[in-house]
């Protein structure tokens, strides 16, 4: 295989995004609750349409993402923001194929299914490596983001497939996503005793469950803002997206601000250098 190619100038930046922590999790699933409720909002309660609302939400997300990349290091406002951005516009993308084009759920799930091993296999072809400890190029990075706003289109696909489509409701597509979520857990954590620390596979198996574990996160995500703000008489709770939403922002900003000053998701540089190290050895 061919050595990663790690630029002096690479190699200056620190990694681009957080430590995989509980509160990476936390954040994560708050973020594509917010993604299912905030759109929901814009489009409906704020009558501005989906056309109108997809518009203004890529120029923000296109705003804070020039903004992302920019930067040499992880900054969680600025990182936050552009995950819950990114959240509602890849809602808005599942939505506008669904309710414009009249594409189905089926067909939107297969699509970004399929683009998003197509993402990975590229990905991975040019870095060798898939690992979010790594994301110190802007190549790499850009990989990142494009891999994030599939994840959360397909997300948002898939959750409403099981939801609406299969007609299963709200409460029994979170509990059927996470319930996956913690199979994956275990499984990892089972191969991690496994195989022990010093196997080389050891670092493709966290990869693996946390990409896997990433995207089933978002249809958990939008199952908890669909049965909180969804009416009573369609199986939520009744809360509402204006509710759900400042609810679960104000936990986000609360826990970005934590986290500002407490850097206790930050990656240690060590872990960055030495997974650059085994990039060069691959």
């Amino acid at each position: 295989m061919a050595k990663a190619n790690i630029s002096s100038f690479a190699m200056q930046m620190l990694n681009k995004v957080p430590e995989v922590t509980i509160f990476f999790w936390v954040i994560k699933i708050l973020s594509t609750t917010v993604g299912e409720t905030a759109a929901d909002f814009l489009n409906v309660n704020l009558n501005l349409g989906l056309t109108n609302t997809t518009i203004v939400m890529a120029i923000l997300l296109i705003a804070v993402l020039v903004y992302q990349f920019r930067l040499k290091k992880y900054v969680p406002g600025v990182y936050w923001l552009a995950v819950v951005l990114i959240s509602i516009f890849g809602t808005l993308i599942t939505d506008n194929l669904t309710d414009n084009f009249g594409i189905s759920l089926v067909t939107t799930t297969i699509i970004f299914a399929v683009a998003l091993a197509i993402i990975f296999a590229v990905w991975y072809w040019n870095e060798k490596t898939l690992s979010i400890h790594s994301i110190i190029t802007r190549k790499r990075e850009s990989f990142y983001w494009l891999t994030i706003l599939f994840t959360f289109a397909l997300g948002t696909a898939a959750g409403d497939l099981v939801a609406e489509r299969f007609n299963l409701g709200y409460l029994t597509a979170l509990l059927i996503f996470g319930g996956a979520i913690a199979i994956v857990t275990i499984a990892h954590f089972v191969i991690k005793a496994i195989l022990g620390a010093e196997h080389r596979h050891m670092s493709r198996n966290a990869v693996l469950a946390f990409w896997i574990s990433y995207i089933l996160t978002r249809p958990l995500g939008a199952s908890i803002g669909d049965y909180l703000s969804s009416a009573k008489g369609d199986g939520g709770l009744g809360l509402g997206v204006v509710v759900t939403s400042a609810i679960f922002l104000a936990a986000i900003l609360a826990t970005v601000i934590y986290l500002a000053i407490t850097k206790k998701d930050q990656t240690p540089s060590e872990v960055v250098k030495e997974e650059a190290m085994q990039d060069q050895i691959i």
